[in-house]
């Protein structure tokens, strides 16, 4: 990553977001072919800057930082766990867990999980957004940064329970 990642981060994002405004629908219409291989030096792809662009258009949220901040996550994840070389797998959307399944009383965190680490390793299917109204609903309620619940399933891994007993406790604290 360069010194200047975020604000060339920006400048995708802002011609995405534009593009979008002018009525741009799709991957292929908002993200321009030059910025491909950058954003692939990255770990990421067109979804990836499409889905946030799409949702600040129609939500305003999640806004920019919030953007910036996940992303970062999935470049280190790329970086330091995946040795910059992409995983080859997608997440099967059909293999979430029920959107009104609990863990340890707490909606939607047995469906992040999955989502959670899929965006890590770069594995969301185009139809699967990591951040989107429903997970933004799980980090509001919870008092998480989506950021912050990446980084949090990297350091934990595929280690449920650890993971759940954070959430647990990061909810706990709000009372």
């Amino acid at each position: 990553m360069s010194h200047t990642f975020h604000t060339q981060l920006y400048r995708i994002w802002q011609s995405a977001v534009d593009q979008y405004q002018k009525g741009g629908s799709s991957p292929s219409t908002i993200v321009q072919e030059q910025d491909l291989s950058l954003l692939s030096g990255w770990g990421l792809n067109r979804m990836d800057i499409f889905d946030f662009a799409e949702d600040w258009c129609l939500h305003q949220e999640p806004d920019f930082y919030t953007f910036l901040l996940v992303h970062y996550e999935r470049w280190r994840f790329f970086v330091e766990k995946q040795n910059s070389i992409p995983f080859s797998n997608l997440l099967d959307p059909k293999t979430l867990p029920p959107k009104d399944q609990k863990a340890r009383g707490i909606a939607w965190l047995p469906r992040i999980l999955p989502k959670a680490r899929a965006k890590l390793r770069g594995e969301l299917p185009p139809e699967v957004m990591y951040c989107c109204g429903g997970d933004r609903e799980f980090f509001k309620s919870n008092n998480i940064h989506p950021a912050e619940f990446l980084r949090i399933v990297c350091f934990f891994g595929d280690d449920d329970s650890e993971i759940i007993e954070w959430v647990v406790k990061r909810k706990s604290s709000l009372a």
